[in-house]
């Protein structure tokens, strides 16, 4: 088994600190932002930042569905985790100032992936779903907070 990696990133027209608070705001906020490839979203516990609980089915492809209880934590001012309690998938999302109203993100899932050809074709092809797939609800947020 190999760590697979996947990484994809936005620069925001907002603040950092106003960035971070929608993205830790997973009762309201988080919800919103959610693409199509993820369904059935609720919050378990909490509901922004640290401590919070979520779960999600993650629609990797048609038939890969992956059912995700997430734990959040705050790693400092500028960024969460979120680590599966069903698997090895730990999801990061970092935020950067880029300016006084511009802000850098990044988010970065890693997990512990399959052997043989089948993890061949894991490392290949899934790296690129999720970059997509977080690439949709980066692009949601930009919508949300550029209004």
């Amino acid at each position: 088994m190999s760590t697979v990696s996947a990484s994809t990133s936005r620069r925001i027209q907002a603040p950092a600190d106003r960035v971070v608070a929608a993205l830790a705001d997973y009762r309201e906020t988080r919800a919103k932002l959610l693409p199509a490839a993820f369904t059935h979203y609720e919050v378990l516990e909490g509901g922004v930042g640290d401590g919070t609980v979520a779960r999600w089915k993650l629609h990797a492809t048609k038939k890969r569905v992956r059912d995700v209880v997430a734990d959040v934590t705050s790693t400092d001012a500028h960024g969460l985790l979120e680590s599966d309690r069903n698997s090895s998938l730990r999801t990061a999302w970092r935020v950067e100032e880029a300016g006084p109203d511009a802000s850098d993100v990044v988010v970065t899932s890693e997990w512990q992936g399959a052997g043989g050809v089948g993890g061949f074709f894991e490392r290949t092809f899934a790296p690129r779903g999720l970059q997509r797939i977080y690439g949709e609800l980066l692009d949601e947020l930009a919508t949300e907070l550029e209004r």
